[in-house]
């Protein structure tokens, strides 16, 4: 139930961004989502992409920073207050939400919400428990 997502370190410089992009499409690897956090200086991208292992390799040869970590994809229903549903059961469960971002299916009416926690495995317990369907890896890289 957990996937792996891709985090580039990137300097806040033109071009950057661009140039992962192109040694992606160069070797055929297809961004399903991500999301950039910045500061003046560097930007983190996160991005779930269709070959996670070969983004890894090409994005190492081609000289950036990688690291891969694992994330949950959570779907959930495609309206208001869902947000706070997902967070409030976070709270009461103690689950602490390192940071989140989303994908809208727009054939389904439904949403992915990717979330990385601090304790992965009591994120799946609770959110099963709860009934919620989580994404596998290759459910998510065929999103």
């Amino acid at each position: 139930m957990q996937i792996q997502q891709i985090s580039v370190f990137l300097e806040n410089k033109p071009g950057r961004l661009a140039h992962v992009a192109e040694v992606l499409r160069d070797n055929k690897i297809n961004i399903r989502a991500l999301t950039i956090a910045d500061t003046s200086d560097f930007g983190i991208l996160r991005m779930i992409v269709n070959k996670p292992e070969a983004a890894l390799d090409v994005l190492r040869h081609a000289g950036f920073t990688v690291k891969q970590n694992v994330l949950l994809g959570v779907e959930i229903e495609d309206r208001e207050g869902v947000l706070f549903d997902i967070m409030h059961l976070c709270d009461v469960s103690d689950l602490n939400v390192e940071y989140t971002y989303s994908f809208v299916e727009q054939s389904s009416n439904k949403a992915i919400l990717f979330l990385r926690f601090e304790d992965p495995e009591k994120a799946i317990e609770v959110f099963r428990a709860k009934g919620y369907k989580l994404l596998t890896d290759e459910e998510a890289r065929k999103l």
